[in-house]
């Protein structure tokens, strides 16, 4: 080989060990940044599930409380209904028994009223029998019915 050779083939060789040199390193500085990109991915995918999982959380939780107060509300409702049905029941009872007392006493009043009418009829017809019977026999007086 001449010298020439020799040195063609040593810068040949010295030029492939510096691109090797500068392939590794530039390797080196892609692989580093994907890691760099895969960690930032990373985090932010950490991120957006702990920002759902919150979201979550808080629509679960809402969704209770408004359950809770719609079961609450539910219940109050329910009760006041039963109030009012009571009261009105109690109103009703009072207003029937203050009702038969006066049908009660409507009666009694009738009662009395059909008794002084007929003791008043019967006086009336006690008189006109005997009017008939002072006529008939002419002893009738006057001043006398």
């Amino acid at each position: 080989m001449d010298i020439r050779r020799i040195a063609v083939t040593t810068a040949l060789l010295a030029a492939l060990a510096a691109c090797s040199d500068n392939a590794q390193q530039q390797a080196k500085e892609a692989a580093d940044k994907a890691a760099q990109a895969t960690k930032q991915a990373a985090d932010a995918t950490s991120n957006a599930a702990k920002k759902a999982a919150d979201a979550t959380a808080t629509a679960t939780q809402q969704a209770a409380d408004t359950i809770k107060q719609v079961g609450n509300d539910a219940t109050d409702a329910t009760e006041q209904a039963a109030d009012a049905t009571g009261a009105a029941m109690e109103r009703a009872k009072d207003a029937t028994a203050e009702a038969a007392d006066v049908v009660k006493d409507t009666a009694k009043d009738v009662g009395h009223a059909v008794a002084e009418g007929a003791k008043d009829v019967g006086h009336e017809v006690k008189d006109a029998a005997k009017d008939v019977k002072d006529a008939a026999t002419g002893d009738r007086k006057d001043g006398d019915h």
